[in-house]
C-alpha cells in the first residue's frame, strides 16, 4: 500500500537531539537492543564462511538491518522488547516491497565494489597492504606500519574510500523506510532519501559531529575509568562492548531522523516485535 510522506525541513540542531533520542531508545530495551545487533553480526560470521557469496550477501543485507533496527526501535518506544523475528518483518508487506528491497540490497553492492576498485587503484594497492601487515602473525615492523601510514597514497585512497562512502549512504539512508513505510519502488526511495537529506543537511552535519562527538566522549571516559582503578590493560575486555553500544544507540538513532525528515499521511504501522 502506498502512502503519502511530505518532505519536513528541521532546524541544524535537530540533529544533536536525534542522537539523544537514540540513547533513550536503547535504554529502553538496551538487552533486546543489543541483543539484536548481536544476532546480525553472528550472521555476519556465518555468511563470511562462504566465498564471495557471503561478502556480497552481508553487503547486500544493510539496508535491510538499518530498516529492521527502525523497526526494533519503533516497536521499543511502544514498551516492548524487539526480537529477531523483526528481520522478517520487512518482507512481509508484499512482493513489490520484497522486489524493491532486493533491488536495493544489489544496488549497494555494486555501488560498494565501485568504491573498493576506485580507492584501491587510486592508492595502489596499499590498503590492502596495510591490513596485511594488520593481520595476526604480521612479520611487518612498526616502523614499515608507520611509514605506509605516511604514503600520501594510501591517505589519498583513505579520502576517496571514506568519502564515496558517505556519499553513497545519502540516496540509501531512508530508502529502506520508504519502501517499508511509504510503498515506494527503488529508485522512487533513492531519490527521495537524497533529497531529504539534502534538504535537512544542517541538521545531518550536527547529527555526524555529535556522533563522533559521543564515540570520542566514551573513549575519553573508559580511559579515564581505566586510569582510575590502575588497570588500563582492561581496556582490550571494554573494546567489544562498547562498539556493540555504540553501534546499536546508532542504528536507534536511524528511526528519528526518518520521521523527522518525512510525515506519513497515516500513522506508521508497527511490525509484531
Amino acid at each position: 500500500m502506498s502512502v503519502e510522506m511530505k518532505l519536513k525541513q528541521v532546524p541544524a540542531l535537530r540533529g544533536a537531539v536525534w542522537v539523544r533520542q537514540g540513547f533513550q531508545a536503547f535504554a529502553l530495551r538496551p538487552v533486546a537492543m543489543s541483543a539484536l545487533l548481536a544476532t546480525f553480526l553472528f550472521g555476519v560470521v556465518l555468511l563470511m564462511i562462504l566465498p564471495i557469496v557471503g561478502p556480497l550477501f552481508v553487503l547486500g543485507s544493510l539496508p535491510i538491518v538499518s530498516l529492521v533496527f527502525m523497526l526494533a526501535t519503533q516497536v521499543a518506544l511502544r514498551g516492548v522488547a524487539p526480537s529477531p523475528a523483526l528481520f522478517a518483518a520487512p518482507f512481509k508487506q508484499g512482493r513489490a516491497q520484497t522486489l524493491a528491497f532486493v533491488k536495493l540490497g544489489g544496488l549497494y553492492i555494486v555501488g560498494t565494489i565501485a568504491i573498493m576498485l576506485l580507492s584501491h587503484w587510486v592508492d595502489g594497492g596499499r590498503f590492502a597492504q596495510l591490513q596485511d601487515m594488520m593481520q595476526p602473525g604480521g612479520k611487518a615492523t612498526q616502523e614499515e606500519v608507520n611509514a605506509l601510514l605516511q604514503d600520501p597514497a594510501l591517505q589519498m585512497g583513505l579520502f576517496v574510500r571514506f568519502g564515496l562512502a558517505g556519499l553513497l549512504s545519502v540516496p540509501f539512508w531512508h530508502a529502506p523506510a520508504l519502501v517499508h513505510w511509504a510503498g515506494q519502488g527503488a529508485a522512487k526511495s533513492l531519490f527521495f532519501s537524497t533529497v531529504a537529506v539534502w534538504r535537512n543537511r544542517g541538521a545531518f552535519a550536527v547529527y555526524g559531529l555529535t556522533c563522533a562527538g559521543a564515540v570520542m566522549a566514551l573513549g575519553v571516559a573508559a580511559t579515564l575509568l581505566l586510569a582510575l582503578i590502575g588497570q588500563p590493560e582492561l581496556g582490550v575486555f571494554i573494546i567489544m562492548p562498547a562498539g556493540l553500544l555504540a553501534a546499536t544507540v546508532f542504528y536507534a538513532t536511524l528511526f528519528f531522523t526518518f520521521f523527522d525528515s518525512f510525515e506519513p499521511s497515516i500513522p506508521p504501522t508497527v511490525p509484531e516485535a
